[in-house]
Protein backbone atom coordinates (compact mmCIF):
# COMPACT_ATOMS: atom_id res chain seq x y z
CA UNK A 1 0.00 0.00 0.00
CA UNK A 2 1.29 3.16 -1.02
CA UNK A 3 1.67 5.83 1.71
CA UNK A 4 0.22 8.86 2.15
CA UNK A 5 2.96 11.06 2.39
CA UNK A 6 5.28 11.73 5.13
CA UNK A 7 4.94 13.78 8.52
CA UNK A 8 8.12 15.34 9.60
CA UNK A 9 8.34 15.93 13.59
CA UNK A 10 10.24 18.22 15.05
CA UNK A 11 12.56 16.44 17.80
CA UNK A 12 12.76 18.25 21.10
CA UNK A 13 10.13 19.78 22.14
CA UNK A 14 7.60 17.83 20.21
CA UNK A 15 9.20 14.20 20.45
CA UNK A 16 11.14 14.59 23.07
CA UNK A 17 11.65 17.25 26.14
CA UNK A 18 14.00 19.16 26.60
CA UNK A 19 15.91 19.96 29.22
CA UNK A 20 17.12 23.02 29.40
CA UNK A 21 20.22 21.97 32.37
CA UNK A 22 22.10 19.28 30.01
CA UNK A 23 24.04 20.07 27.06
CA UNK A 24 26.06 18.12 24.56
CA UNK A 25 24.17 15.41 22.40
CA UNK A 26 20.96 14.43 24.05
CA UNK A 27 22.21 10.52 23.59
CA UNK A 28 24.55 11.68 26.53
CA UNK A 29 21.98 13.17 28.81
CA UNK A 30 21.79 11.18 32.13
CA UNK A 31 18.09 11.78 31.82
CA UNK A 32 15.54 11.68 28.51
CA UNK A 33 12.39 11.46 28.13
CA UNK A 34 9.00 11.32 25.43
CA UNK A 35 6.99 14.01 25.20
CA UNK A 36 3.69 11.98 26.47
CA UNK A 37 1.63 10.07 23.99
CA UNK A 38 4.12 10.65 21.35
CA UNK A 39 5.18 6.81 20.93
CA UNK A 40 1.48 6.07 20.94
CA UNK A 41 0.86 8.52 17.73
CA UNK A 42 4.01 7.27 16.26
CA UNK A 43 2.85 4.10 16.18
CA UNK A 44 -0.58 4.50 15.14
CA UNK A 45 0.31 7.04 12.33
CA UNK A 46 3.08 4.55 10.60
CA UNK A 47 1.16 2.24 9.07
CA UNK A 48 -0.16 4.81 6.54
CA UNK A 49 2.51 7.82 6.59
CA UNK A 50 6.37 8.10 6.13
CA UNK A 51 7.32 9.37 9.28
CA UNK A 52 10.54 11.58 10.35
CA UNK A 53 12.49 13.61 12.62
CA UNK A 54 13.45 16.99 11.13
CA UNK A 55 15.30 19.22 13.86
CA UNK A 56 17.64 21.99 13.83
CA UNK A 57 19.70 20.21 17.00
CA UNK A 58 23.62 21.23 16.14
CA UNK A 59 25.03 19.07 19.20
CA UNK A 60 23.86 15.55 17.55
CA UNK A 61 24.13 14.00 13.93
CA UNK A 62 21.65 11.40 12.87
CA UNK A 63 23.78 8.34 14.59
CA UNK A 64 23.51 10.53 17.99
CA UNK A 65 19.55 11.56 17.72
CA UNK A 66 18.57 7.91 16.37
CA UNK A 67 20.86 6.62 20.00
CA UNK A 68 18.95 9.34 22.39
CA UNK A 69 14.88 8.12 20.43
CA UNK A 70 16.08 4.33 21.17
CA UNK A 71 16.48 5.59 24.86
CA UNK A 72 12.90 6.15 25.04
CA UNK A 73 11.70 3.50 22.08
CA UNK A 74 10.64 5.98 19.93
CA UNK A 75 13.28 5.55 17.45
CA UNK A 76 11.72 2.44 15.86
CA UNK A 77 9.07 4.44 14.53
CA UNK A 78 11.18 6.97 12.09
CA UNK A 79 11.91 5.89 8.60
CA UNK A 80 13.94 9.20 7.98
CA UNK A 81 16.17 11.53 10.50
CA UNK A 82 16.76 14.92 8.65
CA UNK A 83 18.63 17.09 11.40
CA UNK A 84 21.09 20.89 10.64
CA UNK A 85 24.66 18.82 10.37
CA UNK A 86 23.44 16.90 7.39
CA UNK A 87 21.33 19.24 5.34
CA UNK A 88 23.19 21.94 6.12
CA UNK A 89 20.65 24.50 6.94
CA UNK A 90 18.15 25.21 9.49
CA UNK A 91 14.44 25.65 10.18
CA UNK A 92 12.61 28.22 8.69
CA UNK A 93 14.94 27.90 5.99
CA UNK A 94 13.46 26.98 2.45
CA UNK A 95 16.46 25.20 1.86
CA UNK A 96 15.85 22.85 4.59
CA UNK A 97 12.74 21.77 3.49
CA UNK A 98 13.36 21.49 -0.17
CA UNK A 99 16.02 19.15 0.95
CA UNK A 100 13.59 16.85 2.56
CA UNK A 101 11.29 17.56 -0.08
CA UNK A 102 13.90 16.45 -2.54
CA UNK A 103 14.91 13.34 -0.73
CA UNK A 104 11.80 12.16 -0.02
CA UNK A 105 10.63 12.51 -3.32
CA UNK A 106 7.28 13.84 -2.42
CA UNK A 107 5.63 17.42 -3.59
CA UNK A 108 5.12 20.29 -1.01
CA UNK A 109 1.08 18.93 -0.32
CA UNK A 110 1.62 15.63 0.62
CA UNK A 111 4.31 16.68 3.12
CA UNK A 112 3.16 17.82 6.84
CA UNK A 113 5.68 19.46 9.72
CA UNK A 114 4.89 19.28 13.74
CA UNK A 115 6.42 21.48 15.76
CA UNK A 116 6.65 23.66 18.60
CA UNK A 117 8.19 26.34 17.62
CA UNK A 118 5.64 28.35 15.96
CA UNK A 119 8.60 30.40 13.55
CA UNK A 120 10.51 27.54 12.58
CA UNK A 121 8.08 24.78 12.38
CA UNK A 122 4.74 26.38 10.84
CA UNK A 123 5.64 29.30 9.02
CA UNK A 124 9.19 27.96 7.68
CA UNK A 125 7.41 24.69 6.57
CA UNK A 126 4.50 27.04 5.26
CA UNK A 127 6.57 29.16 3.36
CA UNK A 128 8.24 25.98 1.49
CA UNK A 129 4.63 24.68 0.46
CA UNK A 130 4.32 22.07 3.49
CA UNK A 131 1.13 22.20 5.37
CA UNK A 132 2.02 22.51 9.33
CA UNK A 133 0.94 21.93 12.46
CA UNK A 134 1.60 23.76 16.03
CA UNK A 135 2.40 21.80 18.76
CA UNK A 136 1.25 24.49 21.47
CA UNK A 137 1.89 22.13 24.65
CA UNK A 138 -0.05 24.51 26.66
CA UNK A 139 -2.96 23.98 24.67
CA UNK A 140 -2.38 20.46 24.29
CA UNK A 141 -1.96 19.84 28.05
CA UNK A 142 -5.67 21.52 28.53
CA UNK A 143 -7.21 19.67 25.52
CA UNK A 144 -6.13 16.60 27.53
CA UNK A 145 -7.40 17.43 31.10
CA UNK A 146 -10.84 18.13 29.15
CA UNK A 147 -10.20 22.21 29.98
CA UNK A 148 -10.29 23.57 26.38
Amino acid sequence: MEKKGAILFDWGGTLMRDFPEYSGPMKDWPRVEAVPGAAGLLKRLHEDWILCLATNAADSDEADIRAALRRVDLERWLDRVYCFKTIGFRKPSSEFFHFILKDLGLPPERVIMVGDDYVADVLGAQQAGLRAVWFNRESWEGFELGMV
